[in-house]
């Protein structure tokens, strides 16, 4: 009896850290199950958007001068004379193995043409979302916490310009008051051209590729021309994120426990940022993630007029010349980056809210 009660304490442990481990097992095995089946799913749409837009591929390679056999002989080269979930199966081993097929528009591999332009449509719209963040949340945040004042009338009305203003106005705007008349920013473009090529690619991105080769004239000529986009990408963040905030803020600051906190004399400061914002924090998250990934796959207008070259100037490049490797190519890319954010978002719940894990 004595050995059975002391080796009793032991198997418990073991037993809990055994259910522990399953469950953790069984938590990322799902994720990593979801993860795959949205991807296959985005692929099976990338796929079937090809087979339905009515753009011949064989003729955008052939060109229309082809002769008959010509044609008969690309179309069986690119495996379009077999039936359509042989295809399928095919697509999906040449993604998975990187091949995205040829850009007719560039004449290299779409895989490199992604590698080479996505970078930059990822660093304007990662600092445009910091911006965002960064003023957005202590506005709407202010906004709730006077509600009704002038200053909560004018954060509004910035919100509402966010709203309705055209992108590709605001963008011109900048460009002819900061660039053209005041010479504060960079032009379009993201560097000036006596500096363009000078460093070597590491990440794509030429602010940290700058940095990491120690060129610090080339970094502060790169942020001239990144902060006028980012800033005008950060200010539809902003609107969006600020009007967010103020609708979560003004329900928590309508609880109980937050009335409470301030018959205690609790300060009104902590009241606002402990008592009532940390509650919004899971739910604004969501709210980030889906301004970011509009910001990722949505900047196609200003980087038309900052002539920037990111993913959304290439997709339109692809699609006026009926490029449709490239366009694929670019929405199975926008398409991955949304499932990202999706998933990381999920990840953030469960750190910042104990009851989602």
């Amino acid at each position: 009896m004595a050995i059975d009660q002391q080796i009793a304490p032991t198997e418990a442990p073991t037993s809990a850290r055994n259910k522990r481990l399953r469950r953790n097992v069984l938590t990322v095995g799902g994720f990593v199950l979801t993860l795959f089946l949205t991807f296959l799913g985005l692929l099976a749409i990338t796929f079937f958007i090809g087979r339905v837009i009515p753009i011949d591929p064989v003729l955008s390679v052939v060109g229309d001068r082809a002769t008959q056999a010509q044609y008969d002989a690309a179309k069986i080269a690119m495996g379009l004379d077999r039936p359509l979930w042989q295809q399928f199966i095919s697509y999906v081993g040449n993604v998975l193995t990187g091949d995205l097929g040829r850009s007719v528009s560039t004449g290299r591999a779409v895989i490199d043409d992604l590698s080479r332009f996505f970078p930059a449509t990822f660093e304007m719209a990662t600092l445009g979302i910091l911006i965002g963040i960064a003023l957005g949340v202590p506005l709407g945040v202010t906004a709730a916490a006077r509600q009704g004042s002038w200053l909560d009338q004018a954060i509004r009305v910035v919100g509402l310009l966010g709203y309705s203003v055209p992108a590709f106005w605001l963008g011109l705007v900048g460009l002819a008051v900061f660039y053209a008349r005041l010479r504060w920013v960079g032009g379009p473009g993201r560097l000036d051209i006596f500096y363009d090529g000078l460093v070597q690619p590491v990440t794509g991105m030429i602010l940290i590729d700058s940095l990491i080769r120690g060129e610090i004239d080339i970094f502060w000529n790169a942020v001239s021309h990144i902060i006028l986009p980012a800033s005008v990408l950060g200010f539809f963040s902003l609107a969006y994120i600020a009007r967010m905030t103020r609708s979560f803020m003004l329900d928590q600051l309508s609880q109980e426990f937050v009335t409470t906190a301030r018959v205690k004399g609790v300060p009104e400061r902590v009241v606002i940022w402990r008592h009532a914002f940390k509650p919004i924090r899971v739910p604004l998250i969501t709210v980030i993630g889906l301004s970011y990934a509009g910001l990722l796959e949505g900047s196609v207008m200003i980087e038309t007029v900052f002539s920037w070259p990111g993913i959304g100037n290439y997709l339109t490049t692809a699609l006026l010349n009926a490029d449709m490797n490239a366009v694929l190519g670019s929405t199975l890319v926008i398409g991955a980056v949304f499932i990202v954010i999706n998933k990381v978002s999920d990840v953030l719940y469960r750190v910042l809210d104990p009851r989602a894990r």
